[in-house]
């Protein structure tokens, strides 16, 4: 059992924060296929705080539909980028208390995480996301203004480290900064999302701190949670590309853990939810953004099935909802003949 402040996980199977991606639909997905804990897209801290100087501007902003989170798909953390203790500090609080422009929140999340492992040069230039690991001073500074800015559990999303391994030591001085949960994700800065993980940086992590620690990196089945939860003792798994088109990968975790059989979806079940998963965008975005921002899933989904190629060309060139809606009605007229 892992437990984060006062929330409980029965096997601490989360699903990852990925730009562009996990959207609230994909984690209510994830969700019900078994993910325990969900995080946000990542926010930029002085973004949201400065959109409180015009209210017109608040409330029309990217930030604001990232922010939001319901208390039905609780447990959520909402995850902040930044490097200034300051507006980290501020952004948190305003999201805690649901007291910035434009708020459609219901509830506050289950926690503030901090992103200190986006490799991303744009983010990385700025001296955000995975920078902070070449700054520990810094990193710490973060953590602790943001601990005492709120009342939520405060957790750290890092990576091994900038272009070596120093994920153990700058794990103590965020923990000594106040983190209540640490990620790992098992390489560093340098290595991007090059194949292969170092799994004995988890486990150097999970013996430098007393908090609970994550893994994250190239968990693609059962059996890749299950090697990482046994060779580096972290108290959980933290999924991320591996969950892409493939949200059955928390039941099929799940079934590995409590010694049951898992079935994985047939490609007609694969295309039915990712009918549903295109729907429930349209449900909760305009029919434009959805539909842009719907391809990658769809291709995700599809991904492997026989005639996937043209399938997935012709989703990406599709100008409407409507037409995209008929290929996938099609590819499943199709394995419903077979």
């Amino acid at each position: 059992m892992l437990k984060i402040g006062n929330t409980e996980l029965k096997h601490g199977l989360f699903l990852a924060p990925l730009a562009g991606v996990s959207d609230r639909t994909f984690r209510n997905i994830c969700r019900r296929y078994g993910a325990e804990y969900t995080v946000s897209e990542m926010i930029s801290a002085k973004a949201l705080c400065y959109d409180q100087l015009s209210r017109k501007k608040a409330e029309d902003s990217a930030t604001l539909d990232l922010a939001t989170v319901f208390a039905k798909e609780m447990p959520v953390a909402v995850q902040l980028f930044g490097c200034e203790s300051e507006f980290m500090a501020r952004a948190a609080r305003m999201i805690e208390e649901r007291s910035y422009c434009g708020c459609r929140s219901d509830t506050a999340p289950a926690a503030i995480d901090i992103n200190m492992g986006c490799p991303v040069r744009k983010i990385v230039g700025n001296g955000e996301g995975s920078a902070l690991m070449k700054s520990p001073q810094i990193a710490a500074e973060v953590v602790s203004a943001v601990k005492a800015a709120v009342s939520l559990p405060v957790t750290v999303k890092i990576r091994a480290g900038w272009d070596s391994v120093t994920a153990p030591e700058f794990a103590k001085r965020i923990e000594a900064a106040g983190a209540d949960m640490i990620c790992v994700h098992a390489r560093t800065r340098e290595q991007m999302y090059l194949p292969g993980v170092d799994l004995r940086v988890i486990e150097a992590v999970k013996r430098s701190v007393s908090v609970p620690v994550v893994g994250n990196g190239d968990i693609y089945s059962a059996q890749d949670a299950i090697r990482m939860m046994n060779e580096t003792g972290c108290d959980g798994v933290m999924i991320a590309r591996g969950a892409l088109g493939n949200p059955w990968i928390f039941t099929e975790i799940s079934a590995a853990l409590e010694g049951r059989e898992y079935t994985p979806p047939t490609a007609s079940e694969r295309l039915v939810l990712a009918r549903e998963h295109f729907l429930l965008m349209l449900e909760d975005k305009q029919d434009r953004r959805a539909t842009a921002e719907a391809k990658k899933h769809i291709a995700w989904y599809i991904k492997g099935m026989n005639g996937a190629a043209a399938a997935r060309a012709a989703v990406m060139t599709a100008q409407s909802s409507d037409e995209i809606f008929d290929i996938i009605d099609g590819l499943i007229r199709a394995e419903d003949t077979k």
